[in-house]
């Protein structure tokens, strides 16, 4: 199979290409240019993946250093610097494979300022394609900082009653995280002498320093996950996006956060990374126990599953600050794991709203008498998203909590019980929705899932239970790029 030159560049702007044209279809179509936005930003979305499928195909697993470089001067110190490794190329394919799915939900569901719909999703799928790829300070802020722009107009103009409010909550909570990003970064390219990410990953930092950097860095990134007590915009926001906008904002906007520290915090601050282990397992157990409880209260759907992607990004959290390669492993398969599993417990919730409006747990009862097809595949990622055997949830949470024990013993345990809350708050989620006599009359004539829904569902079972039997697929393509990381830490710590 032959290279494609600028593989990267290409990749990551392709979808600006398609948003090109949907503005050129505005501007000149007559008629038809609603359909038109939409089929461009499928076949666009579809060529983006089948480029990201060749890209990871001839990704070389072995090797721990970054691939397909392209590295340009920019201007001021900075550079165009582009690469992926292990850990970040399987992100970009899983914005890549998420993203055809979030058009084709929004086929029907969106039906008001089409066009401009689409141009927003491409646009924030460069942006979010720009965060995994970029290899210098100051272009990785620019599209960590411009994924803001479009998640905000999504929520703003498609979203709920309340969406104005949610839009600016969920806006100034990163906002302001991330302006203590960029100061440490304008410090590190002023000390360091560059702006190149690689660069920096092998200059060592003052422990003062790091201790500094480190804070300032976990503020942005915490949010974004989001951690415990900075989550509360996650929750407004799922309940007021479209359905599209939850897909993408739980399945890929939250991993930014881990990708950072990943990125940032682990290699480039590792004794500030020893130092503050505590915090981030204290923080991480509060976020899994304490939001799986609020998650068993709550009323609205939409509401409950956003809280429980709190809960399993503290699993994620725990992972990366272990220590070790388990944890770290274990924490890169949870996000894409929860990539796939959180999207589709999202399309769940909007195949019933559709339809009926309404995403009160009170208002259904009784659906599998009605929709059996629809209840099977609920179930199926119902028990994904509490870590069954045999599903990509499981191998997770089993890697994770591994590492984790090996550096605290109650921080595994507490994390365990967790695990058993979700299960309670996920299957009383599924009794009072699915089971029962049906009550309300209203859903006396709700049908089953059509073939355009199907279609949706098929590409993300397949991903959980493949990834569940074979977590390999996903294991093999990190392990180098996780195990530079951790040998670099503990190198650096004299661990």
């Amino acid at each position: 199979m032959g290279a494609i030159p600028n593989i990267l560049s290409v990749v990551t702007f392709l979808p600006l290409v398609g948003a090109l044209l949907i503005v050129l279809a505005k501007l000149t179509a007559k008629s038809n240019e609603e359909n038109i936005a939409r089929w461009v930003a499928l076949i666009t979305t579809l060529v983006v993946l089948a480029v990201s499928t060749v890209l990871v195909l001839q990704f070389d697993s072995s090797n721990p250093a970054y691939q397909f470089v392209e590295n340009y001067v920019w201007f001021a110190g900075a550079s165009y610097h582009l690469g992926v490794d292990g850990v970040s190329i399987l992100f970009v394919l899983l914005t890549a494979f998420l993203m055809p799915i979030c058009i084709l939900s929004s086929w029907k569901s969106v039906e008001e300022r089409v066009g401009d719909y689409m141009i927003a999703f491409l646009v924030l799928e460069t942006l979010v394609i720009g965060v995994f790829t970029s290899l210098d300070l100051f272009l990785f802020y620019i599209f960590f900082e411009g994924t803001l722009v479009p998640m905000f107009i999504i929520i703003g103009v498609w979203g709920g009653q309340n969406r104005i409010y949610a839009a600016y909550k969920f806006f100034l909570y990163t906002l302001l995280g991330s302006v203590l990003m960029l100061l440490a970064m304008l410090w590190m390219a002023n000390e360091a002498g560059t702006t190149s990410i690689p660069a920096l990953k092998e200059y060592a930092f003052s422990p003062w320093a790091q201790s500094i950097l480190w804070l300032a860095f976990f503020a942005s990134f915490a949010v974004k996950m989001p951690m415990w007590p900075v989550h509360t915009w996650l929750p407004d926001a799922h309940v007021q996006a479209p359905t599209a906008g939850s897909v993408i904002l739980a399945g890929i906007l939250l991993k930014l956060g881990g990708y950072g520290f990943i990125l940032f915090n682990v290699p480039m601050f590792p004794d500030a990374s020893i130092q503050y282990q505590p915090l981030v397992f204290t923080l991480s157990v509060i976020a899994i126990a304490y939001t799986s409880l609020v998650a068993f209260r709550q009323t609205d759907i939409k509401k409950l599953i956003a809280y429980s992607s709190v809960a399993h990004m503290g699993f994620v959290t725990m992972g990366i600050f272990a220590g070790n390669a388990q944890g770290m492993q274990g924490a890169v398969f949870q996000m894409l794991s929860h990539g796939l599993i959180s999207g589709a417990l999202f399309l769940c919730v909007g195949v019933v709203y559709d339809r009926m409006h309404t995403r009160e747990i009170a208002f259904y009862g009784g659906l599998t008498n009605r929709m059996p097809w629809y209840a099977a595949i609920f179930l199926m990622f119902t028990m994904a998203n509490v870590g069954l055997p045999g599903t990509s949830g499981f191998i997770g949470e089993i890697l994770t909590m591994t590492g984790v024990y090996q550096a605290s013993t109650w921080a595994a345990f507490v994390a365990a019980t967790g695990v058993i809350l979700s299960a309670v708050y996920a299957l009383t989620l599924y009794r009072n929705v699915m089971f029962g006599e049906i009550t309300n009359p209203a859903l006396a004539t709700i049908k089953d899932i059509d073939l355009r829904e199907l279609v949706l569902f098929v590409p993300l079972i397949v991903g959980t239970i493949w990834l569940g039997v074979q977590p390999d697929l996903v294991l093999n393509y990190t392990a180098a790029s996780v195990d530079a990381v951790v040998n670099g830490w503990q190198l650096a710590t004299g661990g």
